[in-house]
């Protein structure tokens, strides 16, 4: 409150407004009555438009230039605000000092300014390289803003932006693009940091905001709508299958991922039907001649049997198949023999024949198949064509770059996406499926610690679920060998930890995409079967990475099995 003795805080209304009408005393009330009376009347001789509502405040240290003035009731400009243009205000806003707010600029109620923003609805055309800019004529989109939105301090909004009601806009950001409603926002320019208020299908996460309790708050949430989840993916059709979402065609992924998540969550084949069934109908799908497992078409029908044991399109069918029937207590009813019959000097062609250079995701997928459909092959004593295992291995090793301890390069206008998925891709079939320590552990985590600093693909809207796992499963491979930049790590994965446990969908789980707010609509950020197998087995590696694993009650067993699955010797 201001003290009329201290010389110091005699201006203290003008840049602290919203206790004037409250506790100023009477004869500054009067003064700003007859500021408002006079300003009102200025107004009038112009001919512009002039509307004040109850209890307003306009600082006399304020330089308010209108062509139109419209304050709601209780709205104040404070000192050294700049205003001027067409400025429409609702109720109980609050401009603070040295704010700029000028061209055609409109709000909502309850929209509180930071101090040194600028809202400029306005811009200077610069089409005549001939004339000055400051010569060409300037045009107006105007800027709109919602209902009870927080502006932080030093904020820029630039001509042509909508912000959406209940958003906050971080202090510093610089508004090129609208704001969705309920988003807040940061950076420049500004991108959705995280939700205030979710949109339509995005649900807030719920319970204690300490992390541990948001991880056990999280894991019985999921486990007690794993049920909804499941049958939300069921196609009763035909015989009856499994989808990633409704309106999707059958997969053979989907019915692997719906073993995942019911063992996950429930502990327990999915219940829609028996395991029995379940199991039969999944080893029906391998190729006893060949070992592998073909797609389906888009009726749902099985495509021809896969002989190549480099055809790119069934190697993943090996992993999801492979390890539902792990968990369910089973197996392939056959080896996979092309991996069988292979022997060394065909695998290390190919090896070499593979696109490490731009391309090393797909070598790295191809990796990951061979080394799984080992894992097959050795469970039932299939040992193959002898030295071939060997001869993988060392391969790995002896092209592994010393620099980033993966393989291979990605383009050069982004060299790191490619490299770190395909080396997690490949490492999770090979070394850490048969738990063989990383070649270079420290290199790895140097590497992803490097690549997960890219807002292209870690801001929170730009996260997926392949992006994500592909930097959480290294960190954890190779923290099992190395403290190396631990600290680091820990923050990385509360980060992305933090991030991911807002992103449960009440009845229907997790999209393997994040929702972005300038693309609502994208299947991948659609929840279902997929998204949500995949981010509940990153979940549990971020946690593991800060040691709160145990606060989820599960972890994964199947394709994200963190453990080898078996030994080498």
């Amino acid at each position: 409150m201001s003290d009329p003795s201290n010389p110091a805080d005699r201006h203290h209304f003008d840049y602290s407004p919203w206790s004037f009408w409250s506790r100023a005393e009477e004869h500054l009330k009067q003064a700003q009555r007859d500021l408002q009376t006079a300003t009102a009347a200025w107004h009038a001789d112009q001919g512009t438009e002039f509307h004040l509502g109850q209890n307003c405040f306009i600082s006399e240290l304020a330089a308010v230039g209108t062509d139109v003035l419209h304050l709601g009731d209780r709205t104040y400009l404070a000192a050294h605000t700049y205003i001027t243009g067409k400025i429409r205000m609702g109720r109980d806003c609050t401009v603070n000092p040295y704010t700029v707010v000028r061209g055609q600029v409109t709000t909502g109620d309850a929209v509180r300014i930071g101090a040194h923003t600028s809202i400029i609805g306005f811009n200077h055309t610069m089409t005549d390289p001939d004339v000055e800019v400051f010569r060409q004529k300037s045009t107006s989109k105007g800027i709109t803003i919602g209902d009870d939105v927080w502006i932080g301090s030093n904020v820029t909004i630039l001509d042509g932006v909508h912000v959406g009601s209940k958003s906050v806009l971080a202090a510093g950001a610089v508004v090129t693009k609208d704001v969705p409603d309920g988003a807040i926002v940061g950076g420049s320019p500004a991108r959705l940091i995280r939700w205030r208020v979710p949109p339509a299908g995005l649900v807030a996460t719920p319970g204690p905001t300490d992390l541990a309790g948001r991880l056990t708050a999280f894991a019985d949430r999921a486990r007690c709508q794993a049920e909804d989840v499941l049958n939300r993916a069921w196609d009763p059709t035909g015989e009856g299958r499994f989808v990633d979402k409704p309106g999707n065609p059958v997969t053979v992924r989907a019915q692997g991922d719906a073993v995942e998540v019911a063992d996950l969550l429930l502990g327990q084949a999915p219940p829609q039907i028996p395991a029995e069934e379940q199991i039969r109908r999944l080893q029906s799908l391998q190729d006893p001649e060949h070992g592998m497992v073909a797609g389906f078409d888009e009726h749902g029908a099985q495509l021809p049997a896969v002989t190549d044991l480099f055809d790119h399109a069934a190697n993943y069918h090996v992993l999801s198949t492979g390890y539902a029937l792990d968990l369910l207590g089973s197996q392939f009813p056959a080896p996979i023999r092309l991996v069988a019959e292979a022997d060394a000097a065909r695998i290390m062609s190919h090896l070499d024949g593979l696109p490490w250079h731009p391309r090393p995701w797909a070598a790295g997928a191809w990796v990951d198949m061979l080394g799984t459909a080992l894992r097959w092959n050795f469970a039932r004593d299939v040992k193959g064509v002898p030295g071939m295992p060997e001869a993988l291995f060392g391969r790995l090793v002896a092209i592994t770059d010393p620099a980033t301890g993966m393989w291979g390069s990605g383009p050069a206008t982004d060299p790191y996406l490619q490299m770190v998925n395909g080396f997690y891709r490949g490492s999770r079939g090979t070394f850490a499926q048969f738990g063989v320590p990383l070649p270079r552990p420290e290199a790895v985590v140097n590497t992803v610690l490097t690549h997960v600093r890219n807002q292209d693909h870690f801001a929170p809207d730009r996260q997926n679920a392949c992006n994500v796992l592909d930097v959480a499963h290294p960190l954890w491979l190779a923290g099992r060998q190395t403290g190396h930049r631990r600290a680091e790590v820990e923050q990385v994965a509360r980060w992305l930890l933090g991030d991911a446990l807002g992103r449960w969908v009440d009845g229907a789980g997790m999209s393997f995409a994040a929702p972005r707010a300038d693309a609502p609509n994208l299947v991948t950020t659609q929840p279902g079967l997929q998204g949500t197998e995949m981010w509940l087995a990153i979940i549990w590696l971020l946690a593991d990475l800060i040691g709160l694993s145990s606060e989820l009650g599960y972890q994964p067993r199947g394709v994200h099995r963190p453990e080898p699955a078996l030994s080498l010797v």
